[in-house]
């Protein structure tokens, strides 16, 4: 039996580490700790667990901010608070990032997982009720085409830095595994939305430029396909996993939703157009194409038939719903988004979206703004 009473969140402070957290502590037959390791970087956010630790701190929440690559620290760490899960997200994960500058993903993603899985295998050494949990995504697999999808068995092709750094630690994590036998599981998630996300990722860029009247950019054609994992049901997958995954097994986790990005901007537009009670057209006329990016995939799809048969998980929020909830969350948070823009993420967007002129966009949004 695992233990599941001191379990350690790398990464923490993040999107899906945040909601992690906070799932762990709504599940009755979870009675153990939590250490938090996470070195606040931009995206980390320390808002993002305020409720965690105004309720929790220092009874059954602790926060470590600390550097996974740090050898001692993450030794310290494990000794300290008798570490026996690790459940680790923490990584460099935007695609565009690791285009422009590739290192700081290798370091990260790569280094920062062996450090963490060397220390675990020192820790720990020959026990059976401990667990690494390796939170990776389907970006390994590389792009598909029009129809099929991919399932654990498929191979690696991943096409950009972020992809093979973590490709690069999934195969670490599956040696440390083989060789060392140290108990290791493995998800990769499609693409997750909701609250707390860091606004260089999709949904939240959109949903802020669009209370700001700024051009929406899509890359390409609009036609990159996506599968969309509302994350708390991401959440829900890696709780499963933890009590009840195979050691050296792999779960596809995806939410079943594949949409266009073009579509998704467009249903995006029209629910902030009803929430707010303006016509779509207020929004939609923001939507401006952007050069693609470089090795740009077109298509990811997740076959999750194993973590359905095997673990008894599926996903229960449904696209629509996931998107309202969203949207409700980011209108009812401009503190959280005020705070997270002074760490000037909105520089990086601009610099590197390559977008058009928004004089039209302004002018357009300003007219329909005064008739609400």
């Amino acid at each position: 039996m695992r233990g599941l009473q001191a379990i350690c969140v790398t990464g923490g402070a993040g999107f899906i580490g945040s909601n992690f957290i906070r799932h762990l502590f709504l599940q009755p037959d979870f009675n153990g700790i939590v250490v938090n390791v996470d070195r606040l970087t931009y995206s980390g956010n320390i808002m993002n667990i305020s409720d965690i630790s105004k309720e929790y701190s220092q009874k059954r929440y602790f926060f470590a901010q600390a550097d996974i690559r740090d050898e001692e620290e993450i030794s310290r760490i494990f000794d300290r608070y008798a570490v026996d899960t690790i459940v680790h997200f923490a990584a460099e994960s935007h695609v565009d990032r690791s285009i422009v500058g590739p290192k700081a993903f290798i370091e990260t993603n790569v280094n920062g997982t062996f450090v963490l899985l060397e220390t675990a295998r020192r820790c720990w050494k020959d026990r059976t009720d401990v667990l690494f949990h390796h939170i990776s995504t389907d970006e390994v697999y590389g792009t598909l085409g029009a129809v099929g999808l991919f399932s654990e068995s498929s191979p690696y092709n991943p096409q950009s830095p972020y992809a093979a750094s973590k490709a690069g630690s999934d195969h670490l994590a599956r040696a440390y595994c083989h060789t060392f036998g140290l108990p290791v599981t493995i998800s990769n998630a499609s693409n997750n939305y909701g609250p707390y996300q860091y606004p260089e990722k999709l949904f939240p860029l959109m949903i802020t430029n669009m209370m700001e009247g700024k051009p929406l950019p899509i890359y390409g054609d609009g036609k990159n396909i996506r599968d969309w994992l509302y994350v708390e049901d991401h959440c829900a997958a890696l709780w499963e996993i933890l009590r009840k995954g195979k050691t050296g097994e792999s779960y596809n986790v995806g939410g079943g939703s594949e949409m266009e990005n073009i579509q998704l901007v467009t249903l995006l537009c029209e629910t902030v157009a009803e929430v707010r009670g303006v016509p779509a057209e207020l929004y939609t006329r923001l939507i401006s194409f952007v050069r693609d990016r470089p090795g740009h995939d077109r298509r990811y799809g997740l076959d999750c038939s194993k973590i359905r048969s095997e673990i008894g998980w599926a996903p229960s929020t449904e696209l629509h719903a996931g998107i309202r909830k969203t949207v409700d969350w980011y209108l009812r948070n401009p503190d959280w988004v005020e705070h997270v823009r002074d760490n000037k993420f909105s520089d990086w967007i601009d610099l590197n979206y390559n977008r058009a002129s928004s004089r039209e966009s302004d002018a357009t949004f300003e007219q329909g703004r005064a008739r609400e």
